[in-house]
């Protein structure tokens, strides 16, 4: 039978974590190395969930000493390496290279600089909350859905508990003090799930100011 929750965090939780900050990335990574997916791993980590790195390692390893054997592919109790572009008999080798590169940064402490995410899976873990308003509220449905940008945004804070309306104005505050110029702002923000413009007369960034001031003010009042 297939893994419980449970199980498959125990085993295989922070694999996995790992295995998505190479969506859409190469699995270029190098004994010398380590590629930009697992660096933007190893940045946000370090950051965040500094405890979770010697899991990481762990389970990395056990997985390329001990991947699953017929019985459990029959079973279904396993995690499925996704495709990364290398062949099969190269994955094990990856493995131990990625366990190899987050090890020495433990044992090290070397930990990449702080950056602007790098990756989409970086965007998103540093961005959680902002990804999920622009990819719930401003699809390509928004215009649809709502008489306008202002709707959509009054509409995410009437249905949002307080405490993450909170949260997202962190996050809009956060990626505004990155500095970056309009053609980063518009790229963070479709990394980030918007998948229309900015209504007019607004640049990317202008319009995240002008949505962070809002709800500040509308989580001051509630």
């Amino acid at each position: 039978m297939p893994l419980s929750p449970l199980e498959h965090d125990r085993r295989y939780g922070e694999l996995d974590q790992v295995m998505r900050a190479y969506l859409g990335q190469p699995a270029d990574d190098t004994p010398e190395r380590p590629g930009p997916a697992l660096t933007a791993y190893l940045r946000h980590t370090w950051h965040s969930r500094p405890w979770a790195l010697a899991a990481a390692e762990r389970q990395l390893r056990e997985y390329a000493d001990s991947p699953p054997g017929r019985l459990r592919l029959r079973l279904g109790e396993f995690y499925a390496i996704p495709d990364v572009g290398l062949a099969q008999g190269e994955i094990q080798a990856w493995l131990r290279c990625l366990a190899d590169h987050i090890r020495h940064s433990i044992e090290t402490g070397e930990v990449p600089p702080p950056a602007v995410p790098a990756t989409h899976w970086e965007w998103h873990a540093r961005f959680p909350e902002l990804g999920q308003f622009l990819g719930g509220w401003f699809s390509q449905d928004m215009p649809d859905e709502f008489d306008d940008h202002h709707a959509a945004v009054e509409d995410y804070r009437n249905s949002t508990d307080r405490q993450l309306v909170a949260r997202l104005v962190g996050e809009l505050q956060e990626l505004l003090a990155l500095d970056l110029d309009e053609s980063d702002h518009a790229l963070a923000v479709a990394e980030l799930g918007m998948e229309v413009d900015p209504p007019a007369p607004y640049s990317p960034s202008g319009w995240l100011a002008v949505v962070a001031g809002q709800l500040a003010v509308l989580v001051g009042e509630s």
